[in-house]
């Protein structure tokens, strides 16, 4: 039933008049005696605190849905105190003001009807009322009316319906005239960012890198051991994290992943000459304390993901441990069934992982890898202490998992190994994992089993010759000493490992990232492989936030991380890829990578040939702390190149797999104690880099670069660039074929060729709108309007897709599908070098003549199919 409560004043109750005070107030005090005692003050209404039905002005409240008395009934009259008991003298009012028809009957629709016929009768009345001297031919108002089509009830327009289409068309293309007339412009700073002149920032960044807080960096990442999975890496995860939350950088956490480790257990590995029994001898295998204090203690000597075993052979001399190595031993009549091969660092087979691998399919049980002072020793200069170079007890650690093969977690391919993830590859025969037992030593060590060899199997050559001294060069046979390897270690299918992530927000495009990588995990102290890069990483990270605080945000969002498990076989980085694959695909701009940044004073980069133009611009404007030169200008005089990447650091899960255009920096230099624990501080600063310039030259190289990607309103991406380099990969390639006999099976290159072509043409085509955007932007002084900032970040993204456009998603390598792109991608018996058409080369290395053509087929049309969307 309605509330019928009586109004508490009638219309003609005098009102009090408020003060001005009371005026102002949200409820004058004048009007406090009207609140009835169920009334609430309008403070709590705007609060949106009520959650009853609000009353009327005049006391009455609004009916209830249940409600059967029509609301007419409940409208005060015009009378003092009279309550209407019927609707007939509302309707004389209503059909007196014309609000409503007299034969309306009381249907709304009708009466809307009757509405605008009356407001039609009226308009033809006043038009009537004026006396046109033609008027004696218009038709008479009767005779209009009698002919105005009505429309039949079922076909009477929905007022309403239409009212509110009319408002919403009306929104819109007020929307579309303020975009268009740029009021809201899209290219204008936004959020807390403040706009800065690109240049001062490029100014601001490069004269406030402190290379006092890079040395203080590398002393602290160096105080203690801290190989992937460790309790040193998590203690650093965690420095790293703060000191990320300390530059404000946004999103800042550890991410984890459990990986399959392996750890050397103490007494768990052994070599020694067992027979005869007049030759034994056991090797020491550990290196010297690097350090006095008893305190740091310093990682075993091992190879990470090594197969653990126990074996006996003959001991067998296999040069640099390249397949070719190994077939000539097999041309001489060497059997290699069941030996312990013996083969040295570097050479003709570079990828420690693939001379194990050609130890096993050659047939040996086991494989010993040495450091020999040919390639990094005492034969090139003086050894550390008393120089940079490797001392005769020195180690080379390192990973023997099959990186050019498999990357990232070998039990977890192709998906992340999140903690929670159920899904495991098995380690038994599995692509990624060598087969036999392997150890690393050095050459003090080595030189015993190599005098073990004289007398046996053939006289080495020239070239099989290393740098020890006191050693008759023999390859060993079957009859060679038997020797006993041991490598019994832990085994960690679950281990944590830890990537420390954090972000800067873009303002124009946040959802696009530039990326910014250095891994933080080391075989040691890693003074150089990786502490350089990640005492630079810091001091980069420190500059970008003093930065934000002064209110600066880029473009779009800028990505750091320290990966953790690169040494092992790139994990970190490749479990993040691979846990955000579609997302770095869609929206990843590059990959800016630094691995070991400084052990020399050498620039060096491998990269995208996209990069070319945007590095070229970073070198012009940083000078080498010694020549006093800028890094172009050297550049320049010894016409260095972009090299290609390999599968040498993190840049491979997003260059080779996301389609992420990547590039690797360092100042490179002679070799050093790689791997070994004499990679410290102290080598650092009295051998590397002593007053830390080189390393302030880096971040500021690198600082640069991560403007040039995040900050440039037009990408400084070069196609052209891109363009010239493929036509020269092809090249390569048709010559590499034919020193295989290409031409006896009909392999031609024309469709590659064609495709090139193709492309060099809309590359070109395409950077013609540069200079027309340029010439606008700088004509309106540095002013776009939405159509134009729009039109430019379509450019943007179509730069930045065009890598991930070369992605074979849906297939890959024949034999390696983790990788996809169609240019780019480790050697597959070579994986530290670059190979440029890797599924073509792999065919042609293999034999199979049927497999390369169809990939020269299908690589054409992948390229022809990027080259088209550039175009769209």
């Amino acid at each position: 039933m309605v509330n019928e409560k009586q109004s508490n004043h009638t219309q003609e109750d005098s009102l009090p008049i408020p003060t001005y005070e009371e005026a102002i107030t949200s409820r004058p005090s004048s009007s406090q005696t009207f609140l009835g005692p169920s009334e609430i003050s309008h403070d709590a209404e705007r609060q949106g605190l009520l959650a009853s039905r609000r009353p009327f002005e005049n006391g009455f409240e609004a009916p209830s849905e249940n409600s059967t008395r029509s609301s007419v009934d409940l409208l005060p009259s015009s009378g003092q105190s009279s309550r209407r008991s019927s609707t007939e003298g509302l309707r004389r009012e209503m059909i007196q003001m014309e609000v409503l028809d007299p034969g309306a009957d009381g249907d709304p629709g009708r009466a809307r009807g009757s509405r605008l016929s009356k407001h039609i009768t009226n308009l033809t009345h006043s038009l009537s009322s004026i006396n046109l001297p033609f008027r004696q031919w218009l038709p008479s108002s009767d005779y209009i009316r009698a002919r105005i089509p009505r429309f039949p009830e079922r076909l009477k327009p929905n007022w309403i319906f239409l009212g509110r289409v009319f408002a919403l068309l009306l929104v819109l293309s007020l929307a579309y005239l303020l975009f268009i007339s740029d009021v809201f412009n899209v290219g204008r700073e936004r959020g807390d960012g403040e706009t800065y002149n690109p240049e001062a920032v490029r100014t601001y960044v490069q004269g406030h890198i402190d290379e006092t807080y890079i040395r203080q960096n590398s002393e602290h990442l160096t105080m203690f051991d801290h190989m992937a999975g460790t309790e040193g890496s998590f203690v650093l995860a965690k420095w790293v994290e703060g000191l990320f939350n300390a530059a404000k950088l946004e999103r800042v956490g550890l991410e984890q992943f459990d990986v399959y480790l392996n750890y050397p257990k103490k007494g768990g590995r052994r070599v020694a000459i067992v027979e005869p029994p007049e030759m034994a001898w056991e090797a020491l295998i550990e290196e010297n304390p690097a350090y006095t204090d008893s305190s740091r203690e310093q990682t075993l000597v091992f190879h990470g993901h090594s197969k653990s075993g126990n074996v006996t052979g003959p001991l067998i001399y296999a040069n640099y441990g390249s397949r070719e190595d190994f077939k000539r031993l097999k041309d001489q009549g060497v059997d290699l069934k069941g030996s312990i091969a013996i083969v040295r660092y570097y050479g003709t087979q570079g990828d420690r992982a693939l001379k194990v691998k050609a130890a096993e399919m050659a047939g040996a049980a086991g494989c010993i890898i040495y450091s020999d002072p040919a390639d990094d020793g005492f034969r090139l200069g003086k050894v550390y202490p008393d120089g940079r170079y490797m001392p005769s007890d020195g180690v080379q650690r390192g990973a023997v998992s099959l990186m050019s093969w498999v990357v990232g977690d070998v039990l977890s391919s192709g998906f992340a190994s999140h903690p929670d993830e159920g899904k495991r590859n098995s380690k038994d025969s599995n692509p990624g994992l060598t087969n036999i037992p392997s150890i690393p030593l050095a050459w003090r060590d080595g030189q015993k089993l190599l005098q073990a060899l004289k007398g046996h199997g053939q006289k080495a050559p020239d070239s099989w010759k290393g740098g020890i001294q006191d050693v008759e060069w023999w390859t060993g046979d079957q009859n060679s000493p038997i020797v006993h390897l041991m490598n019994q270690q832990d085994e960690e299918e679950r281990q944590p490992i830890y990537n420390v992530v954090g972000k800067i927000t873009g303002h124009e495009q946040p959802e696009k990232s530039v990326i910014v990588g250095n891994h933080r995990d080391a075989w040691c102290f890693g003074a150089t492989d990786p502490g350089s890069g990640t005492a630079v990483l810091l001091e980069v990270v420190r500059i970008f936030g003093e930065l934000r605080r002064l209110g600066w945000r880029p473009l779009r969002s800028i990505e750091f991380a320290s990966w953790d498990g690169e040494e092992y076989n790139l994990i970190g980085s490749t479990e993040h890829v691979e846990a955000r694959m579609n997302d770095i695909r869609q929206n990843g701009i590059a990959y800016l990578n630094v691995d070991s940044a400084v052990s020399g004073t050498e620039f060096k980069a491998a990269a995208s040939p996209l990069f070319e133009k945007a590095l070229l611009q970073v070198l012009d404007r940083t000078t080498d702390p010694v020549a006093n030169k800028t890094l172009r200008s050297i550049w320049n005089e010894k016409k260095s190149k972009l090299q290609g990447l390999g599968a040498g650091s993190d840049y491979v899960a997003f260059q080779d797999m996301a389609g992420t255009s990547s590039i690797d920096i360092a100042f490179g230099g002679p070799p050093y104690p790689y791997h070994s624990c004499y990679d410290n501080f102290e080598w650092m600063r009295k051998y590397g880099d002593t007053d830390f310039q080189y390393h302030k030259t880096l971040a500021q190289i690198w600082a640069l670069l991560i403007l040039e990607m995040a900050d440039t309103r037009l990408l400084p991406f070069d196609l052209n660039a891109y363009a010239r380099a493929l036509r020269g990969y092809v090249d390569e390639l048709e010559n590499y074929a034919r020193t295989k006999d290409a031409k006896k099976h009909n392999f031609v290159l024309k469709p590659l060729y064609q495709a090139v072509a193709k492309f060099a043409r809309n590359a070109h085509d395409f950077h013609e709108w540069d200079p027309m955007w340029a010439e606008v932007f700088y004509a309106q002084k540095e002013v776009e309007s939405n159509v134009m900032a729009i039109k430019r970040m379509s450019h943007n993204t179509r730069m930045a897709n065009f890598e991930t456009d070369l992605l074979d998603v849906d297939g890959g390598l024949p034999g390696r599908e983790q990788f996809k792109h169609v240019i780019f991608a480790p050697r597959k018996w070579s994986g530290y070098d670059e190979a440029y058409f890797p599924s073509i080369r792999d065919a042609i290395d293999d034999g199979d003549w049927k497999l390369a053509q169809a990939q020269v087929e299908k690589v054409s049309g992948i390229l022809l199919r990027a080259s088209k969307n550039l175009m769209r």
